[in-house]
């Protein structure tokens, strides 16, 4: 079956001083949750500005839905967006938040909204709480409120987990996989995360992002057939550091994340293969092409 995509890009360019975004193509699967995995200063959050239409100064050409090519605004209503820092002006109020966002989108449900604020323990009541009052947190929760308050189609969260607490994590894990679920295919999501741990768990597809560029993409379950966690002896280290992705040892042991296709190289040693979690071949694809010293 052919792949259909929320989202297609390609060739684009974005620069700054000392760095450089620079991504041939980028396509968000249909119908899945996809995770933009990379460290500090990797280009994630520049790449979803440029993909949600917040920043317009680039190269390139985007495809939203298959059909409407790079004017974003033909396709406004049928985006979200959530992002960290002051989306709202501070001195609104939830009740002015609700206003203003009936005003922007045509679908903005204001009953919708309202419930979730409540079910999310944001307004308690208090409809007339600043935005500036509100913790990070909470915040973010109200981000997330009024653009689950709309009928979009897909959805583009940065950090959405960040601010959050453990519990509100595993809460936004259920309400993308149920905003997905409520589309019958038709719903998509990209997000970007440092909790990949606390995301893995709704996480269909994952590109990972070092330096400007994409470095590794996929869906989960193809890179955990790719990747393979390899634990073994301290006796084999040193054979191992020479074929491991990513090594990790010390006097007793060592592990680390190697190439599938590399295993044949440990015949003769006595070594035990596990599935990798995502955050693993992550760390382990980061590693390889970082700048900082790991040394």
């Amino acid at each position: 079956m052919e792949m259909e995509y929320a989202i297609l890009a390609s060739d684009i360019k974005k620069k700054f001083r000392g760095f450089m975004l620079d991504i041939p193509e980028c396509n968000i699967p249909k119908g899945f949750a996809t995770a933009l995995i990379g460290e500090n200063g990797a280009g994630k959050t520049t790449l979803l500005n440029i993909l949600s239409g917040i920043r317009l100064d680039y190269k390139g050409k985007i495809r939203y839905f298959s059909e409407q090519e790079a004017d974003v605004d033909q396709v406004r209503e049928r985006l979200g967006y959530t992002g960290p820092g002051n989306y709202f002006l501070p001195h609104w109020n939830l009740r002015q938040v609700e206003e203003v966002s009936g005003l922007l989108f045509d679908t903005f449900d204001a009953k919708r909204y309202e419930q979730l604020c409540s079910e999310l323990g944001i307004a308690s009541g208090d409809w007339k709480k600043s935005v500036s009052s509100l913790s990070d947190g909470n915040r973010m929760k109200l981000t997330i409120a009024a653009v689950l308050a709309r009928d979009t189609e897909c959805l583009l969260m940065d950090e959405p987990a960040s601010p959050l607490d453990p519990l509100m994590r595993d809460k936004l894990c259920s309400m993308i996989r149920e905003y997905i679920a409520e589309g019958n295919g038709e719903r998509s999501v990209l997000f970007s995360t440092h909790n990949i741990s606390d995301m893995e768990n709704v996480t269909d597809y994952c590109i990972i992002i070092e330096q400007g560029k994409i470095v590794e993409e996929g869906f989960v379950e193809d890179l955990k057939e790719k990747y393979v966690l390899v634990k073994g002896d301290a006796k084999d280290a040193a054979a191992a550091k020479d074929i491991l992705y990513s090594y990790s040892g010390n006097q007793y042991g060592f592990e680390g994340i190697c190439l599938a296709d590399d295993l044949d190289r440990f015949a003769g040693t006595d070594v035990s293969l596990e599935t990798p979690t995502l955050f693993q071949i992550s760390v382990a694809v980061m590693k390889a092409n970082t700048k900082m010293n790991y040394a």
